[in-house]
């Protein structure tokens, strides 16, 4: 991405019946044995209407309500989504091939101690983390708010632009943008203009958002720059922990849960299998405690590094990858659904990025910017910041239809 060193070519409770109100008592009182009898009936009765009646219903929170105008995909959908299992691969792939070698064998963090596990049902549960990545919000919500999609064109540049810029860059023909929101190896990490109020006024002009985190990078990062950004000798921990950063940093921005967050790993050398195997072991603890905190765990990396070792973890069946897979290859031209990297099933539908040009220059409304341009058919964040802050940008009128891809 842009500053970056270029790709090598991403209820209420239900009632429980009342027993039987007693038979009126005749005038004259019966027999002391005929009151017994009477009594062990009604004991009878009411055990039976007990264990027939329905159990109370589980109150469910409602889900969140979706804030700001429509995707340009269409409106959002008003059902809702159960959190995916973590042990599920990329949304729309296959089943793994039963010929594919045992991912578990496969799999570099089944030597690693500290690693949870991921071979169990279900590894997203809060016991699946390490101790230091506890947080408040550490319970996953049964239920989550259908992810907001976007089809269209999409720009990203190192800083936030200022609302007066986006504004004007409401004449240009892209309908998202990549925000860098988090992570110690941000290219650009004072965001001066990132705040709850810019993500609320952007989301308000139209604008649909798409944050990305860039934490640790691969040891073998090609960019000497990011080297000593490099995960360390416990990448599960540290994956776990920058995964929990990662989502407070959102959470503290307005966006809100089922939306998708990016982690950014850049290209990185070919070849090397310890540090491919570094890299693995901490993208997937990522994905798996971004996922338990109720977000999306997207990917941003090189085609041919990055990109590639995932769809390779995907032919074997691994699990914990991304569910959303934005590539770079800087060819001129989008092709979304036709990367030589990716099965044509893989990462579909509604699960693709395509950064197609990066470092180039840009004007419209007579304000010039440096981004890289995208392709997408994917999430984007779901905004929850307080509306007060957008109330000074208003909508115009003729955007709605402009923004249409």
């Amino acid at each position: 991405m842009s500053t970056r060193t270029p790709p090598a070519s991403e209820g209420a409770p239900a009632l429980v019946p009342a027993p039987p109100s007693a038979p009126t008592r005749p005038r004259s009182a019966p027999p002391p044995g005929a009151r017994a009898v009477v009594a062990a009936v009604l004991v009878a009765l009411a055990g039976t209407a007990l264990l027939n009646g329905p159990p109370p219903a589980t109150a469910r929170t409602a889900p969140e309500s979706a804030a700001g105008p429509e995707s340009a995909a269409g409106p959002e959908s008003a059902t809702t989504r159960s959190l995916t299992p973590s042990g599920s691969t990329a949304p729309g792939s296959t089943a793994p091939d039963p010929t594919a070698p045992d991912p578990t064998a496969a799999d570099p963090t089944a030597a690693d101690p500290t690693a949870p596990d991921s071979t169990s049902a279900d590894s997203t549960t809060p016991g699946s983390t390490t101790p230091d990545s506890a947080t408040p919000d550490s319970a996953t919500p049964d239920l989550l708010a259908a992810p907001v999609h976007f089809a269209g064109k999409a720009f990203d540049t190192c800083e936030a632009p200022s609302l007066t810029v986006m504004k004007a860059w409401l004449a240009s023909p892209y309908g998202a943008v990549g925000i860098y929101f988090g992570g110690r190896g941000r290219g650009c990490p004072v965001q001066k203009e990132l705040t709850p109020s810019w993500v609320a006024s952007a989301h308000a002009m139209g604008w649909r958002l798409l944050p990305l985190f860039v934490g640790s990078q691969a040891p073998c990062v090609d960019s000497l720059a990011k080297r000593k950004y490099a995960i360390g000798s416990t990448p599960v921990t540290q994956g776990t922990k920058e995964g929990g950063d990662a989502v407070r940093a959102a959470k503290a921005l307005g966006i809100g849960t089922s939306s998708p967050l990016y982690l950014d790993i850049e290209a990185y050398q070919r070849g090397d299998t310890n540090c491919a195997a570094t890299t693995l072991s901490f993208v997937r603890a990522w994905n798996r405690e971004v996922r338990r905190l109720g977000y999306l765990p997207g990917f941003y990396s090189s085609a041919d590094t990055g990109v590639r070792d995932m769809e390779t973890q995907r032919r074997a069946g691994t699990k914990d990858l991304p569910e959303v897979m934005w590539f770079a290859r800087w060819r001129g031209q989008p092709a979304l659904l036709t990367e030589s990297v990716l099965q044509p099933q893989a990462w579909t539908p509604h699960a693709r990025i395509h950064q197609y040009s990066g470092n180039v220059t840009e004007t419209y409304g007579g304000r010039t910017l440096a981004i890289d341009r995208n392709a997408m058919d994917a999430p984007v964040a779901r905004v929850t910041a307080p509306a007060r802050f957008a109330a000074r940008v208003p909508v115009p009128l003729s955007f709605v239809a402009s923004r249409r891809p």
